[in-house]
């Protein structure tokens, strides 16, 4: 069963490797409908994409380059950013160059078109997938979902202890887990990130009143600093001058209120870091969720996903 996965999970796999060792391995992979991968060198004055193969050069034409490059709804500069890239796609054919020396004709819009129909097509809202980050934005952060097929986290949705923007949870080229949130009548995907990244409950057991732990400034208000402990979990820290959101701070837990969802802080330290992001942790991985709840039993106040 073929698996469709986002650009640059294929490119150092042994089989994709095997495959573009000779124009023979690439006959095979073309019989076969193999998706292959390899790294996008240039993009030409026609907008063709030059692909490094192992034995040969590959050409994907700019009709095959990416889904909806013909009709006008996709832009050329999807095809300029993909330079330097990995990029999947199938082998369509070969043919000899000015020189006499045999090229791939490679073609990426129809592994699209087979992974929309095959996978995109069929997924439901509350099932969790791999993807890819591409690009952020200041509103969320774009991701791929299969072979270059891009979709939406908006950055409400990344975690629940809110961020400036979404490079404060994830870096291009970054692999992640999403949770499909809705479908929209043209077929296109929103995701949403939060849901897997544990309950109030799950995030809290974590911590204990009396520790001293590390955690990131995320807003300075005027009645207290909201300081992050992880990604679905923050507290809030009595007023202190100087601090800034976005450092790194170390701080004193003072209480863990369950039934109000709050944690008690007190700012031991706080100071820049460059420290790099931390991979997420993520207490769902696979499968399918139909609600989520992230609020307490405990709690008055109910904080759920409900995917339909």
């Amino acid at each position: 069963m073929k698996e469709y996965k986002p650009e640059g999970m294929l490119i150092d796999s042994v089989e994709n490797k095997l495959s573009q060792r000779s124009l023979h391995t690439l006959q095979e992979a073309m019989v076969k409908s193999k998706i292959l991968e390899g790294r996008a060198l240039v993009c030409d004055s026609d907008h063709n994409l030059v692909v490094q193969l192992a034995c040969c050069k590959g050409i994907i034409p700019r009709a095959h380059t990416v889904v909806g490059i013909e009709s006008g709804n996709t832009r050329d500069i999807a095809i300029i950013s993909r330079v330097g890239k990995p990029v999947c796609f199938f082998v369509i054919g070969f043919e000899k160059d000015q020189n006499g020396e045999q090229v791939a004709i490679l073609s990426r819009r129809l592994v699209q078109e087979e992974c929309q129909r095959e996978c995109v097509s069929k997924l439901r809202p509350g099932d969790i997938i791999d993807a890819r980050v591409t690009h952020l934005e200041s509103f969320g952060c774009f991701v791929d979902i299969g072979c270059g097929i891009t979709s939406l986290i908006p950055i409400d949705s990344i975690s629940v202890s809110r961020i400036a923007h979404p490079r404060d949870r994830f870096h291009s080229g970054q692999g992640i887990k999403a949770v499909v949130r809705l479908i929209d009548e043209d077929q296109r995907i929103t995701l949403s990130h939060k849901e897997l990244l544990g309950t109030w409950d799950e995030n809290a057991a974590a911590f204990a009143p009396g520790e001293t732990v590390a955690g990131i400034v995320r807003s300075v208000e005027s009645y207290g600093i909201f300081v992050e402990l992880s990604p679905n979990l923050a507290g809030l820290a009595e007023p202190r001058e100087g601090v800034i959101a976005g450092q790194h701070a170390s701080v004193y837990i003072k209480s863990l209120i369950p039934e109000k969802m709050k944690v008690k802080l007190i700012i031991v330290d706080f100071f820049d870091s460059g420290f790099p992001l931390t991979p997420p942790r993520y207490f769902l991985d696979q499968g399918h969720i139909d609600c989520w709840r992230y609020s307490p039993d405990t709690s008055g106040r109910a904080i759920e996903t409900v995917f339909e």
